[in-house]
């Protein structure tokens, strides 16, 4: 029989070797299941502690299912077994488990460890109600709370408070149990405060903290800093002699989202220069600044000095730096070297892979973009919304639909910035009722307060010729921003009501939303689109001198077509020679066109020539000094400016319109043959045209920019791309549904006398959006009086 003695010998030296597991590393494991194992075969059965050593192993090794297994075994297990099960089953996230086995476990045998074990696990599982009313329990259960209880449970309390009241509250509680004067304690309290945005409480209680530690300064500081006090944070910081490498990652990362760059490079410098070391954080952190502040070069040199002297970089370190490094080429236009970057990684990351994949999108490399996106090894929301709105803003409206059919079909529920990008390739399309079903699952969702949609919204509804919804939306939403502004502006003035955005932008500065470079160009193209001389020139006049914003080449040109839509053609040379910098290709298409509307061929010939010197394979060009020449009688110098553009292989773009009927779109070109219909569109306009004509309806020829017979020139006139969509919609739309067309060129000056006419015929609004702005067509007139 073995004797005591003997027992206590052998539970002795496999205690001490299970010490060896401590601390705890990779083969802790290994190393207590190989004991464990021993026990087993030896016919060993271990005591209370021995046991409860095995299972705090296994489950700090994330092995539960042998942590448990051994539990099992145990006749009546204690409650330090159980406590450290709980503890294991919270922080895998199987708090569900946990809950389990707390409430299994007998009252008579609980102690305030055990429940301080589950309020930790509810507090890292990010559940502040639970972890509340579980405190709450303990104390009519008449357990006492330790320091431990307070510190987690006020943890808890950070997640869910919302006014200063709940903080004083528990602030008392803690003053009445008597651990109003532990370090760590109070931390959790500034806290709580923190994150109810009382930070005037959170500094009087951090200054009456007697034994500050590093945790002390780096609350308040980053409290300071979430609370978008920088000014304070950064005092606090430079009133301190400890090196709080946290407390600097968190200011310089927010003067790095609050846009302050020159004060988060300079925080840097200077953590360098006291000896704070510099970790993941702070790399990231300076590197995203100088991606978004567009520093190349110093951006380059911290990668330098991160690969000089990071010598052993821990994966840890190097997938975060990483990623921002992808993210400071690709926004730096390198994006070759970052895609060297993400393939020399050792470890990625979604992350990483959306990077990329921002950066072919911004780029506009697309075919790279779409093959990077197809072999992506997963994908989230943030991928699908990348290429959905990359190919939205670029042109390709009709794939960011499908692509956004593709990420529902795919089981991914959009955000709200996917459905903005889906609504912004509506908007480009003209895909109206499109937009609307978008619109209607917005609202069904419950996403419709959203912002950035609400903002596409508004430019959907504007673009596909429903200012007055645009309106209503802007009106009704429950909050707006510039962006917000600057889009109901673009519309108004898009849609012809010049007089009405000055006054909404009138009502913008009433609001104390500052105006940005955007808003000032749509305030110049709504005033030039209207006429409005002299009002385009004081606010663009007012842009430095009321508002320190310095007018760009955009803003230039601008100017320039409301001056030459004006005929003031002096004044725009004026312009141009008065520019800070050499004028560029748009400068000089803004003047080309107003010469062409003009006749004004002589100016327009310098113009034109300077143009095709810069841009010699844009096709406008040419069309416009062929155009003008053809209008002012000039065939031969309009057939050689067609052979120069023939001789240099410079194809002009077709024009096109299209309409949406039954949800499908039909497009037409000039003298159309392919569509279906088109026999019946051709003898319907037969029929409309007499009655035209008998309200003084006269085609006019000079349109026809070909040397032809006037019989001829008719004809040619009658099978333009705009008729056709908008005959081709009043035969199949509804009677009395307005009609909405939309061309990829400007608009025929004969197609706008007619629709003119034939909005009076058949008595019905019709709406066409060309390549520079809308036209709505009632009872013989337009809105644009014929100024465009």
């Amino acid at each position: 029989m073995t004797s005591p003695e003997f027992i206590r010998t052998v539970a002795n030296r496999y205690a001490s070797q299970l010490q060896l597991c401590y601390p705890l590393t990779s083969a802790s494991f290994s190393l207590a299941k190989t004991i464990h194992s021993h026990m087993v075969t030896s016919g060993f059965h271990p005591a209370g502690h021995i046991r409860n050593r095995l299972i705090d192993v296994y489950s700090k090794s994330s092995r539960i299912v042998y942590a448990h297994h051994l539990f099992d075994k145990i006749h009546e297990p204690d409650i330090v077994s159980r406590t450290t099960l709980v503890s294991a089953y919270s922080s895998s996230g199987d708090i569900k488990t946990a809950r389990k086995m707390f409430e299994e476990t007998p009252f008579s045998i609980r102690d305030t460890v055990f429940y301080n074990a589950m309020i930790t696990g509810y507090s890292r599982n990010e559940d502040g109600h639970a972890c509340i009313e579980l405190f709450r329990r303990m104390l009519r259960e008449e357990f006492r709370p330790d320091d431990f209880t307070f510190t987690t449970v006020l943890g808890g309390l950070a997640l869910v408070v919302n006014r200063a009241m709940q903080c004083k509250q528990f602030h008392c509680v803690v003053l009445k149990s008597g651990a109003g004067f532990v370090t760590s304690v109070l931390n959790a309290l500034v806290s709580v405060y923190v994150n109810c945005g009382s930070v005037f409480e959170a500094r009087k209680l951090f200054d009456e903290i007697k034994e500050k530690d590093e945790l002390s300064w780096t609350t308040m500081v980053t409290g300071y800093v979430k609370n978008d006090e920088l000014d304070a944070a950064r005092e606090l910081v430079d009133g301190t002699s400890e090196k709080l490498g946290v407390a600097w990652n968190a200011m310089i990362s927010g003067y790095v989202h609050r846009g302050r760059y020159e004060e988060a490079l300079d925080m840097f410098r200077k953590m360098y220069f006291v000896g704070i070391k510099m970790d993941e954080f702070a790399y990231t952190s300076i590197i995203s600044c100088c991606a978004h502040a567009a520093l190349f070069h110093l951006g380059k040199q911290v990668h330098c000095y991160v690969l000089r002297t990071e010598a052993k970089p821990t994966p840890g370190f190097l997938l975060p730096v990483n990623n921002a490094l992808v993210t400071l080429y690709w926004k730096c236009d390198k994006v070759d070297w970052a895609r060297r970057i993400f393939d020399n990684m050792p470890v990625k990351d979604l992350v990483s892979w959306n990077a990329i994949l921002s950066g072919y999108v911004n780029a506009g490399r697309f075919d790279e973009g779409r093959l990077f996106f197809r072999k992506m090894p997963e994908r989230n929301h943030l991928t699908w919304t990348v290429m959905i709105s990359g190919l939205a803003q670029n042109g390709f409206g009709e794939e960011g639909l499908k692509l956004f059919n593709q990420m529902k079909s795919e089981g991914f529920q959009p955000c709200d910035y996917a459905f903005a990008g889906a609504i912004t390739s509506c908007a480009m399309l003209g895909a109206l009722e499109t937009g609307r079903q978008l619109h209607a699952q917005l609202v069904r969702l419950g996403l419709d307060s959203s912002l950035s949609a609400g903002n596409a919204l508004i430019t959907m509804y504007a673009r596909c010729g429903v200012v007055e919804a645009a309106n209503v939306l802007f009106l009704t939403m429950p909050c707006v921003d510039s962006v917000s502004w600057n889009a109901m502006i673009a519309a108004l003035g898009q849609h012809g009501y010049g007089i009405q955005a000055l006054e909404l932008f009138e009502q913008m500065l009433g609001a104390g939303i500052s105006p940005d470079r955007i808003t000032f160009l749509t305030i110049l193209s709504a005033c030039s689109h209207a006429g409005l001389v002299k009002e385009g020139q004081y606010y663009f006049n007012s842009m430095h001198r009321l508002y320190g914003i310095t007018p760009g080449e955009d803003h230039y040109v601008r100017l320039v077509d409301l001056l030459c839509r004006a005929g003031k053609f002096l004044e725009a040379k004026d312009v141009i020679s008065s520019m800070p910098f050499e004028p560029g290709a748009a400068v000089w298409e803004a003047l080309l066109a107003g010469c062409r509307t003009h006749g004004n061929v002589d100016l327009g010939t310098q113009a034109a020539e300077r143009l095709i010197e810069l841009m010699p394979q844009h096709d406008g060009s040419y069309v416009l000094l062929s155009n003008m020449y053809a209008t002012a009688g000039r065939w031969n110098d309009a057939a050689n400016a067609r052979k120069l553009m023939r001789d240099r292989g410079v194809r002009k773009e077709p024009g096109c319109s299209w309409v949406e009927v039954e949800n499908k779109v039909h497009v037409f070109l000039v003298d159309d043959t392919v569509h279906p219909e088109v026999q019946a569109i051709y003898n319907y306009l037969n029929k409309l045209v007499p009655e035209m004509r008998r309200l003084g309806y006269v085609p006019d020829t000079k349109f026809v920019l070909q040397d032809i017979e006037s019989d001829h020139k008719e004809r040619v006139l009658s099978a333009h791309s705009e008729k056709l969509a908008v005959a081709f919609a009043l035969l199949k739309l509804p009677s009395g549904a307005t009609v909405r067309v939309f061309k990829n060129l400007r608009i025929c000056g004969d197609c706008h006398n007619a629709f003119k006419f034939m909005s009076k015929v058949v008595g019905r609004e019709i709406i066409v959006r060309d390549a520079k702005r809308f036209h709505h067509f009632r009872d013989c007139e337009c809105s644009c009086g014929d100024y465009w």
